[in-house]
């Protein structure tokens, strides 16, 4: 599937299965704030699209998904480096999942988001 926001953001897609997902990104000077520290907002992105990969493959071929509310907590600055988010699915029922994604840059983590998404019958 294309996704043009991604193409624009710069993250990989690593693996996605089983309820979870893996994503890469590459901190590049576009990321940054004006203080030189990697805007929130990419975290942010990073993290709710994982949870929307990791829940697209338990869901049904008519099926799709879509955040409710997603909480991020900013635990570290960063300023380079490749980011890691390692998304996993803690719940999932008829019409409503749980997810959890950490945001690593090496061995430190740098964010955690908890997430809740909507799942609901593909409109024709």
């Amino acid at each position: 599937m294309v996704n043009p926001f991604g193409e624009l953001i710069g993250w990989r897609l690593i693996t996605r299965a089983n309820g979870g997902s893996l994503y890469e990104l590459d901190v590049a000077p576009q990321h940054l704030n004006p203080n030189g520290v990697l805007h929130g907002g990419v975290l942010f992105a990073l993290a709710d699209n994982g949870m929307g990969a990791a829940l697209t493959s338990l869901l049904g071929e008519h099926e799709q998904c879509a955040s409710i509310a997603v909480n991020i907590t900013f635990l570290k600055a960063v300023t380079g480096g490749t980011l890691t988010c390692a998304t996993r699915t803690v719940q999932k029922g008829r019409s409503v999942a749980f997810l959890e994604s950490e945001v690593s840059n090496g061995e430190q983590m740098v964010a955690r988001a908890q997430g809740t998404f909507s799942i609901f019958k593909a409109r024709a």
